[in-house]
């Protein structure tokens, strides 16, 4: 499976920005896409997770509310909307995918550890 994020970019606080992930290869063999960002000098943290299962969402609570992850089937692309940006989402961006099972989804769905496939990222500068 490769993942090609795009759509980063710089943005006013209060702005918006609508980072995609378009996924290509065996993507049947997933069920789980999630985006994860990292600043500078941080770890990696989860952002928000799609499940084809239902549809189920999940999302870090520092962006619930703001963010919307969603998915497009013609495209095989997953979106990340991005309202009310703050200058602490200033992060690289990382799409993943994942196959987890259903019953433990919410669980495994925000821990990088569990997503095999990742794209290369991309940076999303908010200013003050």
């Amino acid at each position: 499976v490769q993942l090609q994020a795009s759509g980063g970019g710089l943005v006013q606080a209060g702005g918006s920005l609508r980072l995609s992930c378009a996924a290509s290869g065996r993507t049947f063999s997933t069920n789980t896409r999630g985006w994860f960002r990292q600043a500078p000098g941080k770890e990696r943290e989860f952002v928000a997770a799609y499940s084809w299962s239902g549809g189920r969402t999940h999302y870090a609570d520092s962006v619930k509310g703001r963010f919307t992850i969603s998915r497009d089937n013609a495209k095989n692309t997953v979106y990340l909307q991005m309202n009310s940006l703050k200058p602490e989402d200033t992060a690289v961006y990382y799409c993943a995918a994942a196959s987890l099972y259903v019953s433990n989804w919410y669980d495994r769905s925000d821990q990088t550890t569990e997503y095999d496939y990742w794209g290369q990222g991309t940076l999303v500068t908010v200013s003050s």
